[in-house]
């Protein structure tokens, strides 16, 4: 989407890429063919989290070799970046994340080793959402861990929309002291979906194209949900726990 893409090149900062993002079997023809003309010159500022249409192609193959060490070693889908003073964990919905998987583990040990004040993990398949795909009790062992390590701010996608969920545990109880907020941005390029659902958490739903612009400070994030045309929908701040 050429709106998009100018609306990226406007704001700046690194892109964390929540999957699906050459529809609709994550090919390496449709990643260079639909998605490189409009968003290939941000390359070097995206951190990609893969998707289930990324794995539409055997073992999301060309979604690794298009992003190269952009989406982590070992072809796993899973690693860490700092962005500003946060840890950020790119993390991979489409394989095992429960307690005793690989995946769970490093998440753990690498929370434990690298403690900061401001942590957000991006992952493709939302704990929760108001939209039509439903929520994902699955991810509850993984939600508890990141809640009990100080985890902030969780981004998703999957769903076409944008949704804002109010801070909360693992079981979806409301907790603004030591919650996780879950923002939902499915709105890169595909038909927006509306509310099929009432999430328990849900504060805001949108659906509309567009970015969500978290600005991340040393003790506190700053968030605004822009449409193509640069209008902001959304915003507000919290303080990191």
């Amino acid at each position: 989407m050429p709106l998009l893409a100018r609306l990226m090149t406007n704001l700046g900062g690194d892109v964390f890429l929540a999957g699906d993002l050459a529809y609709p079997n994550g090919t390496l023809d449709e990643f260079q063919r639909c998605f490189d003309p409009n968003f290939g010159r941000f390359r070097a500022r995206f951190w990609a989290a893969p998707g289930n249409h990324d794995y539409m192609t055997a073992g999301a193959d060309a979604y690794f070799s298009y992003f190269g060490d952009r989406a982590g070693p070992g072809r796993r889908g899973y690693y860490s970046v700092r962005s500003s003073t946060w840890q950020v964990l790119m993390l991979n919905s489409n394989i095992p994340h429960g307690r005793n998987s690989p995946q769970f583990e490093w998440t753990r040990q690498e929370l434990v080793a690298n403690p900061t004040r401001c942590t957000m993990a991006v992952w493709h398949h939302p704990f929760d959402r108001s939209g039509p795909n439903g929520p994902n009790p699955n991810q509850r062992e993984l939600w508890d861990l990141l809640y009990g390590l100080g985890v902030d701010v969780v981004v998703s996608g999957h769903d076409h929309l944008y949704e804002r969920h109010a801070p909360q545990d693992a079981s979806g109880r409301p907790d603004p002291a030591k919650g996780i907020r879950l923002f939902i941005a499915g709105t890169g390029g595909a038909p927006p979906y509306a509310r099929a659902r009432a999430a328990a958490r849900s504060e805001v739903l949108l659906s509309a194209h567009g970015v969500l612009r978290l600005k991340l400070e040393p003790a506190l994030y700053e968030w605004e949900f822009q449409d193509v045309n640069g209008v902001v929908l959304d915003r507000g701040l919290n303080v990191c726990h």
